[in-house]
C-alpha cells in the first residue's frame, strides 16, 4: 500500500465513473448508465465527490456538500463515505475522513456532519472511534 495515497475532487466525466465501483458497494441501487448524469446534476446543487486514490486505483470516495442552516451554522455534510470492501481497515477511510475534516476547516464550517443508516453498525464503531458523537435522529417517511 502507498504511504500516501492521493485524495482529489472529482472533476471530468471519467473521475465520476472511476468512483462508480466504489461507491455502488455502498449504494447497490445505482445503475452504471445514469451515476455520471446523476453525479452532474447533484454537483448543479453542489454536491463534491472526492476520490482517494491508491496505487492508481480509486479506493474510497466521498460525496458531500458545504451547507448552513440554522442550528449548526455552516458545516460540511456527508452525503456518501464508502471505502472498497476489498481494502477496507487499510486506513482509506481515515485518511478520507481527515481530507474531509481539513476541507471543512477550510471553508470556515462549525460541524462535518453525515447520516449512517442504523443497520451500519462497522460503520458506527468506525466513526465513534473517530471521535464522532450520535447527536440526533434523523427521521424521513416515504412518499
Amino acid at each position: 500500500m502507498n504511504v500516501d495515497p492521493h485524495i482529489r475532487e472529482a472533476q471530468s466525466d471519467e473521475d465520476i465513473r472511476r468512483g462508480f465501483a466504489v461507491m455502488s458497494q455502498l449504494r447497490p441501487h445505482l445503475a452504471t448508465e445514469d451515476f455520471t448524469t446523476r453525479v452532474r446534476r447533484l454537483m448543479a446543487g453542489g454536491f463534491r465527490l472526492a476520490l482517494l486514490e491508491d496505487v492508481g486505483k480509486v479506493r474510497a470516495v466521498a460525496g458531500f456538500r458545504l451547507t448552513e442552516n440554522l442550528s449548526v451554522g455552516r458545516f460540511l455534510y456527508v452525503d456518501d463515505l464508502v471505502t472498497d470492501e476489498a481494502v477496507r481497515s487499510h486506513g482509506h477511510g481515515s485518511r478520507l475522513l481527515a481530507w474531509l475534516e481539513e476541507t471543512a476547516r477550510d471553508a470556515g464550517c462549525a460541524q462535518l456532519v453525515l447520516d449512517s443508516g442504523v443497520q451500519r453498525f462497522d460503520a458506527h464503531r468506525f466513526y465513534l472511534r473517530a471521535g464522532y458523537a450520535i447527536r440526533s435522529h434523523h427521521l424521513s417517511r416515504m412518499l
